[in-house]
């Protein structure tokens, strides 16, 4: 087993956040996260070199620190034997099974089109004729209704921009819309200021 790198943070987004800049950073493999018992606590795991792992684990910690909370970071420079079972726990999700060989992708060349096709893949033509059976002919919209949909929605928007700008700029005083003052300026700019000071005395 290599060197052993584990930062343990506060919820799953700075978690995401630690693994994302680990693995970016440095030359390691993420093992993956476990989720702890309570108190919403993430450990993600990495292994790799020794200096890889060290590096990876540092900048991981201080991305999550800007997302959320780390709680602690540690490496182990060289796991005993029987690390490797708690590292490779049930409860670590995203890991594959270590002893596993990785098979290659098969892939078969199309020579008439130049274009590749993964075995497992849908093709292109798959998809197009399921999508084209999915939708009645009646329910498809052409490309002149959908620009007309588009733009009628944008007029609309527009609109309520205007009367909600309206509303917002108004002298909050008087509420009349001819006053020059908006919310902000000096009171003596509302030309309803005089007559309502006379009447509050």
């Amino acid at each position: 087993m290599q060197a052993l790198g584990m930062i343990e943070t506060v919820g799953l987004a700075a978690a995401i956040e630690a693994a994302d800049t680990a693995v970016k950073s440095a030359n390691v493999a993420l093992v993956g996260y476990e989720l702890t018992k309570g108190g919403g606590m993430v450990t993600v795991k990495f292994e790799g070199d020794v200096a890889a792992v060290k590096a990876a684990v540092e900048a991981g910690a201080i991305a999550a620190e800007r997302i959320g909370k780390v709680f602690s970071k540690h490496i182990i420079p060289r796991p005993g034997n029987g690390v490797d079972k708690i590292v490779y726990s049930n409860e670590t999700v995203g890991q594959g099974n270590p002893c596993q060989e990785h098979k290659p992708n098969t892939v078969e060349h199309s020579t008439s089109l130049g274009l590749t096709e993964v075995e497992g893949e849908p093709s292109l033509e798959d998809t197009a004729s399921d999508f084209s059976a999915e939708v009645p002919e009646e329910a498809r919209l052409t490309d002149q209704q959908i620009m007309e949909e588009n733009q009628s929605f944008l007029e609309d928007a527009g609109e309520a921009d205007e009367e909600r700008n309206g509303l917002i700029e108004v002298c909050n005083i008087c509420n009349d819309p001819k006053c020059p003052r908006r919310k902000g300026d000096l009171k003596s700019t509302c030309i309803h200021y005089k007559k309502l000071r006379r009447n509050a005395q």
